[in-house]
């Protein structure tokens, strides 16, 4: 059994191809979406978090709203850029956010991928402390994040105050319970990964990684899950591990699936850069008939180490269309391959 979700970039724009024209759109569409993946199945909705662009940015009102529309799917990020965020007020807004949906959140972050604009951060009032770089500031902020999540009390409390307080150093409120358990890091690396694992967070592999041996995709994303596997029984964690890999995969079921992804030649792995002077290596995307996808899939290293599979969906197509994205793989790909 495989959990299986999707994951929205959460597009918008004013095209005549679009489902989504506006960001009204878009929040809306994601929350209907959600509510229909619930309703045939779906395990998961997540959602991508990016700054100063045309797609989904402030992740906890969007997640509280459907945490209220639903009442067992889960419901994630992947990933929250935490060199932007106030990690106190985060956990303010997440706290929230989880107990709208009864405790459902499952909260991907990471210390940041490629921005749209140069140094972005510094525009939500963020500096970097001495001899420190971006990538140490985020996972800085990941760490008292992490840390403030327990429920610990660690602030004094005023000797005057506005309402009366309980005794000892006061924590955030509201506090959700068993929301610190529940957080999941993006990595692009095998030692990032494994940091993740030392530090107690469940573990997101999305299409890309940086390249670290030349090999297939697959087969790299696979070696980093195992090390991060190897390092969370090494760290000695009582909860089992949980990981999740991101795949584009569309069953071409009828003719508006051809339309859309039958010729699509991006079936191979691509090499790029994501950082001026890293390699990383991208994964490629899956587009057949089922019977075909189920071969394909089989021989997907990654996925078969993953206990949690999210389908990349176009969001610009509209609701119905990813309804039916979603449900041909969970119809017609899933049993072939042991998913359900």
């Amino acid at each position: 059994m495989k959990k299986i979700g999707f994951l929205s970039f959460g597009h918008w724009s004013n095209n005549a191809a679009y489902e989504t024209r506006t960001a009204g759109d878009t929040l809306l569409q994601s929350i209907d979406l959600a509510v229909a993946a619930e309703e045939i199945g779906l395990d998961g909705a997540y959602f991508r978090v990016h700054h100063f662009a045309a797609q989904l940015a402030s992740p906890f009102p969007l997640l509280a709203a459907i945490g209220a529309r639903t009442s067992r799917i889960e419901i994630g990020t992947g990933v929250i850029d935490m060199r932007y965020e106030n990690p106190l007020y985060m956990i303010e807004d997440a706290g929230a956010a989880d107990l709208i949906s009864g405790g459902r959140l499952q909260l991907g972050i990471s210390r940041g991928s490629p921005e749209q604009v140069i140094d972005g951060w510094r525009y939500f009032g963020y500096e970097l402390a001495e001899g420190e770089t971006d990538a140490d500031m985020g996972r800085r902020k990941a760490l008292e994040f992490l840390d403030k999540l327990k429920g610990v009390g660690f602030a004094q409390p005023n000797p005057y105050p506005m309402f009366p307080n309980p005794p000892g150093l006061l924590r955030l409120e509201p506090h959700a319970e068993g929301l610190r358990d529940r957080i999941w890091w993006g990595a692009a690396s095998n030692a990032t990964a494994v940091w993740a694992a030392e530090n107690g967070m469940y573990l997101q592999s999305s299409t890309l990684k940086y390249d670290e041996s030349g090999k297939p995709f697959h087969v790299q994303q696979a070696e980093q899950i195992r090390l991060y596997k190897e390092a969370w029984k090494k760290a000695g964690h009582q909860r089992e591990p949980r990981v999740s890999v991101s795949r584009s995969i569309f069953a071409l079921v009828n003719d508006q699936d051809r339309y859309y992804f039958g010729g699509e030649a991006d079936r191979t792995d691509k090499i790029g850069f994501i950082e001026s002077d890293r390699r990383a290596i991208f994964g490629r995307s899956y587009a057949a008939e089922p019977d075909q996808l189920i071969k394909e899939l089989a021989k997907d290293e990654a996925i078969q180490e993953a206990d949690t599979l999210l389908l990349t969906i176009p969001n610009t197509l509209g609701v119905d269309y990813n309804v039916h994205v979603l449900s041909s793989i969970l119809t017609h790909v899933a049993p072939g391959l042991g998913w359900r």
